[in-house]
């Protein structure tokens, strides 16, 4: 087992936990963890030369692009309007998930 790839599907897999955590029940917390999970899942992806890394990347960025005007917004005051965005990431995280499922896939099958 490669730790690198283990630490960066762990953090794919926080981001969508948390991300799913927030729009469920949005509170600070939670959205503060959500943001610091997809910033470092997507920190991780940048590093890998993999057929699939730069659509992971991009999906990763995606939700973190709306995941900090999200908390932004969230402590001006306008909650719904956060958990919105948060939805969005969410879309952008499930994408992740998708692809690196399909990259394990191909990793597997060019071991065959």
């Amino acid at each position: 087992m490669k730790l690198e790839k283990i630490m960066t599907d762990f953090f794919l897999l926080m981001a969508l936990t948390t991300n799913l955590s927030f729009i469920f029940n949005p509170n600070p917390y939670e959205l503060v963890i959500t943001v610091i999970t997809n910033l470092t899942a997507t920190i991780l992806k940048l590093g890998e030369g993999k057929i699939l890394a730069t659509e992971m990347t991009a999906a990763s960025l995606v939700a973190d692009l709306h995941l900090i005007p999200a908390t932004f917004i969230y402590f001006l005051g306008d909650v719904q309007e956060a958990v919105s965005l948060a939805i969005g990431a969410l879309a952008a995280n499930i994408i992740s998930i998708l692809l690196s499922i399909i990259e394990a896939i191909f990793s597997y099958l060019s071991e065959e």
